[in-house]
This record gives structure tokens, sequence and C-alpha cells, in this order.
């Protein structure tokens, strides 16, 4: 993991965090800790599945 690219990607988040505000529009995110949870569980499972290497590849068993 870069952490140049973590510190940019943060910093980046945030700058656009207040553009939001300021602006008075809502968040493309979830407004809730719960919601972003979900985020971290959704990448947590796919690296999950990644690290131990097991799972499918759904666009060849269709035939795509």
């Amino acid at each position: 993991m870069n952490v140049a690219f973590v510190v940019a990607a943060t910093l980046t988040g945030i700058a656009v965090g207040v553009v939001f505000a300021s602006l008075r529009i809502p968040i493309p995110a979830p407004p809730s800790l719960a919601g972003v949870m979900g985020i971290v569980g959704i990448w947590v499972g796919y690296r999950l599945v990644k690290h131990f290497g097991f799972g499918f590849d759904l666009l060849d068993a269709l035939g795509v």
C-alpha cells in the first residue's frame, strides 16, 4: 500500500466534502457510520476473496 496515495485520497475526500457542504448539496456517500462501515465491509470481503484465492469468473461462466 502506498501511503502517499492514501493521504492524497483522504485529502481529496476532505476537499470534496468541504465543497459539497459549502454548496449545501448532499454528499455522494452514506451519511452515517453504518453506511461507511458497509462500504468498508464490502472492501474487506473483496480483499479476503483475493487473499485466499477462491471464487469464480462470473462473466466467463456466462460466456460473455
